[in-house]
Formats: structure tokens, sequence, C-alpha cells
């Protein structure tokens, strides 16, 4: 039976900046736009982080059932590890999936956006298809797409949407700059795991480029998102949005680690970094956005 420190390290909470940067930028692209809403936010927040959770855990549970982390490097997997029976960590990421319907109900109700029950919907959907079902996508090469639309422009545009009820040019590229650092995590931890995916069969992306292509991929999306700083600037008129620049600093070092090689264990600190430098990117680019409105 696995411990209460054995739950939280199947959580994944290294990923938890995915959750967290799309909600920043995309309140801050709303102080752009006009008006921030703390309320509404917030319960984005708690959307977006029980979703992140309740696809952590899905992917642990169908990726255990299917055999693909039985020689898995890197963080905990509850169901591989045989620490924990796979239907406890299937409620576990039903329950996470029920908080994140809730909190996305309660939106709806006070925006009055009843579509938006079908980009829930979706988001559920999507949560689960990436290592579930018959034909997962995440085994076809597609896992980047799918974060890159829902971790980045579905949570970011979205946020941005409950808050002032409309997106604009710079919530856009907010949204297109947090998801290709969301993408990056993700081929972070594929790259890490190309040996044993290959043999699992699994075919992220990871495993179709090969290691070097994979490299200089993972060093584009870490570098490029802190430079779309500049097309947002001379939307505004202003500097403050400059601010998100100042990500390229962190931004290096997990791309030096991997261009120069690393692999297996020595990717997870990268997956780490990844997630910080998402964070910060985030911070600063919404500090900024709120600045210039």
């Amino acid at each position: 039976m696995a411990t209460a420190g054995q739950w939280v390290q199947g959580a994944r909470p290294r990923t938890l900046p995915a959750a967290v940067s799309p909600v920043l930028a995309g309140t801050g692209a709303a102080a752009a736009l006009g008006d921030a809403h703390l309320g509404r936010a917030l319960l984005a927040l708690v959307v977006a982080l029980a979703l992140q959770v309740a696809v952590n855990y899905a992917n642990d549970y169908s990726d255990g059932v299917r055999g693909t982390d039985r020689d898995r490097v890197g963080p905990l997997r509850l169901v591989g590890s045989g620490v924990a029976a796979p239907g406890a960590v299937r409620r576990a990421a039903f329950a996470a999936f029920g908080v994140a319907a809730l909190a996305g109900l309660l939106l709806v109700v006070l925006t009055g956006h009843w579509w938006f029950l079908l980009v829930g919907a979706a988001c559920v959907a999507a949560a689960w298809t990436y290592t579930g079902g018959r034909r997962p996508y995440g085994y076809l090469g597609l896992g980047e797409v799918f974060v890159f639309v829902f971790f980045g422009l579905v949570a970011v545009l979205g946020t941005t949407y409950v808050q002032v009820d409309r997106v604009g040019v710079v919530a856009v590229l907010a949204a297109v700059g947090v998801g290709l650092h969301a993408c990056a995590i993700l081929v972070a931890n594929n790259l890490r795991d190309v040996p044993t995916d290959a043999v699992a069969g699994k075919r992220t992306l990871a495993v179709r480029l090969g290691a070097p292509r994979t490299r200089t991929l993972f060093a584009a999306l870490v570098l490029v998102p802190p430079l779309l700083a500049l097309p947002a600037a001379a939307v505004l008129g202003s500097a403050w949005p400059l601010l998100a620049l100042l990500a390229l600093v962190p931004a290096v070092p997990p791309a030096r680690t991997v261009l120069g090689g690393a692999q297996g264990r020595a990717l997870v600190p990268v997956l780490a970094a990844t997630g910080r430098l998402e964070l910060v990117h985030a911070a600063l680019l919404a500090l900024g956005l709120a600045l210039a409105a």
C-alpha cells in the first residue's frame, strides 16, 4: 500500500508549474486587456492544477497496466513499481478530474459561458487518452501537439476569456510561449525515456525524431518563448513586457545540458529546471503585461 509521500510523488509535483504558468500568463493578459479578476483566476488555477494531477495519475495508471513503466528512469510510478494497485491510482485520477469539473462548473455559472462545458469535456478526454484508451495519442508521437493546445492555447486563452470575455493578440502570444515551454517539459521527459519507450513500443516524438534532433528541438522550445515578449511589447506600445526576456537566463542551463548529451538520470534535473523556467517566464510576462496596462 502506497504511503502518503508516495502518492505525492505519483502526482509528480515537478510538473505542476505547467498548470500554474498558463493561469499567470492568462491573468496578465487579462490585465493588459482591461481588468483581471482574482476570484476567477483562482478558480481557473484550481481547474488547471486538478487536471495536471489527474493526467499524471491517469498516465501512471495507463502506462502501468500496459507494462511501459517496468524499467522507467525518473520519478516514482505507483503502478509500475507495484506500490499501489491500478484501481486505486485510477480512482485517484477520477477524483482529481472531479475536483477540476466542480471548479470548472462554478466558473461556468459565474461567467454564464455554458459552452465552456464542452471545453472542459475536451480537456478531460485529452488528459485520459494521452496514454489511455485503445489508441493513446501519446504512443503515436502526438503528445506535444496536445500539450501545446491544452496547456498553452486553451489554458491561457481560457483564463483570459473567463476574466474579460475576450482575447487579443497579446493573449495569443502569451499562450504560444507558455505552450512551447509546456512542450519542452514533455520533450525532456520523453528524451530521458527514449530507450525504454522504444522497447515498449511507445512511439513518442522523441523516439520518432531520435535523440540528436530531439535535443535541438528542446533547446528551441526553451529559448524561443521569452523572445515573444518583443512583439507583445510592440503591440502594447510599452517596454514592460520585455521583462520576460529575463527568462532567457534560466533557459540557458537546461538547454546547454541537453545539447551537451545528458541522458537517463542526468535529465531528471532538467525536467525540474524546465518547470521552474516556465513558471519564471510566465510570472515575468504576467507582471510585464499588468504593468503595461
